[in-house]
């Protein structure tokens, strides 16, 4: 079967994969839509520390289950139309034994530190698929960042009346824009491109701040009356949004970082010991935040296809990297779709 490899920095072809052997626990998936991540594009771009080359990238998944083993549940069936968790962990591990697997030592990311599903058909287990009847192939595929946005949403408490602050408009930014507003809290979304934050709006945000020509520490404390907000979550990685949401943050408030900071982070720590912050990392997702994002998209809360910058064929998969690659910050989310694959209407 055909597949797409990143070879090296820059470097993508075509090739041959061998087909899986589907184990009895496991379900065979007809991959339809792939979301590209930007752990994809920094596997393109060199700057991917846990992958080794050549890769198949890709983990956010829309498909077709075309058949399932002797050991998976009744409930699960060909012609099925799912997404699913693409995380392995070990089961062993400090993190697994507490129930925490998104945070396993050893996790295997699919096209991160194993291979991904921009490739025709995949076996994974079935506890892994998330069943949806989300109506849009192309929908389907963001869940998983979704699910990353939302798991950030439940560590940091988000609850109704919450003033909450969202550094980044990404696909995972969005997903936590949405998870607070499930929530019921009142949303401020910061970014450095106009449109994304158009787009933060149409998920719900009350409040839009563009950081290149706005200052975030004086709009928020003129926001909430000088108190600062309950909950500042960070989806860049960048240093200064890292510091910004211990500025912002109200005493007693919580931060939670989801972007992997390219660069040291330096603190005033007098600031997060004077305001007794809660300081937590977001990793991932569990199977409950993946449903919790199907039902959200499932009632029709989330303006998916304002999310969706441009849907590729699959044949030019290497061209959506590439051109992400020249103009990130034009990019909300690109994805791969087999052309044999119509969406659903």
């Amino acid at each position: 079967m055909r597949a797409f490899y990143i070879d090296s920095p820059g470097v993508t072809r075509f090739g041959t994969a061998t087909p899986p052997e589907m184990k009895e626990d496991e379900v065979l998936l007809r991959v339809q839509r792939i979301g590209l991540c930007g752990s994809d594009l920094n596997t393109y771009r060199g700057r991917n520390p846990l992958v080794s080359y050549p890769r198949i990238p890709g983990h956010e998944i829309a498909g077709e289950i075309v058949k399932v083993g002797s050991r998976v549940p009744g409930s699960i069936q060909p012609g099925q139309h799912v997404t699913l968790n693409p995380y392995k962990n070990c089961g062993e591990c400090p993190a697994c034994r507490k129930g925490r697997i998104n945070a396993c030592r050893n996790n295997q990311t699919m096209g991160v530190q194993r291979e991904g599903a921009l490739t025709e058909v995949i076996a994974v287990p079935w506890e892994r698929i998330v069943k949806a009847s989300v109506k849009e192939l192309n929908h389907l595929a963001l869940i998983e960042p979704m699910a990353v946005g939302f798991h950030a949403v439940r560590r940091g408490r988000a609850h109704k009346g919450d003033k909450v602050i969202v550094f980044g408009c990404g696909a995972i930014g969005l997903g936590a824009i949405a998870g607070c507003v499930r929530a019921g809290a009142e949303v401020l979304a910061v970014d450095i491109v106009d449109r994304k934050l158009e787009i933060a709006r149409e998920v719900g945000a009350v409040a839009t701040i563009n950081s290149r020509s706005q200052d975030v520490i004086d709009f928020v404390m003129d926001f909430t009356r000088g108190d600062g907000m309950d909950l500042a979550i960070e989806a860049v990685g960048h240093p200064q949004t890292f510091v910004d949401c211990v500025e912002v943050a109200a005493p007693a408030g919580r931060v939670v970082y989801i972007g992997y900071s390219k660069a040291p982070v330096s603190y005033d720590t007098k600031k997060i010991l004077t305001k007794e912050l809660d300081i937590m990392g977001s990793r991932g997702a569990l199977q409950q935040d993946f449903e919790d994002a199907v039902n959200y998209v499932e009632a029709g809360g989330y303006p998916a296809d304002a999310t969706i910058t441009r849907v590729f064929d699959f044949e030019d998969a290497g061209t959506a990297l590439q051109l992400w690659e020249e103009d990130p910050n034009s990019v909300t989310k690109f994805i791969i779709a087999h052309p044999e694959v119509p969406s659903r209407d």
